[in-house]
């Protein structure tokens, strides 16, 4: 097992491969710019932001996967809301929860009925944190 989100497991073996690529985290700081007059601003700094991540996930009929359902499975997370843990290996990333806050299907090859055969999703992950400290 390569990690997990939620209930989506990224592995690689002889039955299915289900990976990412392009794995990007982004972390910011958040600063408040104070007016003086006669002189320049000055700084103040308000603490971390949250951090966001973005890959991809390739998907191939060939690999033990079924693109489609995959890529419902993304989008149902953006759509409702649903935020989980993200493992990766065996460390926990960020401070508490992901949600999905972005979804980007690209279907490469669709077969006779409809079914899609190859395709990726891009997924931008948002932290979330439950509550105040």
């Amino acid at each position: 097992m390569i990690g997990f989100y939620g209930d989506i497991i990224f592995e690689s073996n002889d039955k299915r491969i289900l990976t990412f690529q392009g794995f990007q985290r982004e972390t910011q700081s958040r600063w408040a710019k104070h007016d003086v007059i006669g002189r320049k601003p000055a700084s103040e700094f308000i603490g971390p932001d949250l951090d966001t991540v973005s890959f991809t996930v390739n998907l191939n009929g060939n690999y033990g996967v079924k693109p489609r359902e995959e890529m419902e499975r993304w989008l149902r997370k953006c759509r409702s809301g649903t935020v989980e843990v993200l493992v990766i290996g065996t460390r926990v990333l960020g401070v508490d929860k992901w949600k999905v806050s972005s979804v980007s299907q690209m279907w490469n090859v669709v077969m006779n009925r409809g079914e899609v055969f190859s395709g990726s999703v891009d997924i931008e992950l948002e932290e979330y944190v439950e509550e105040l400290r």
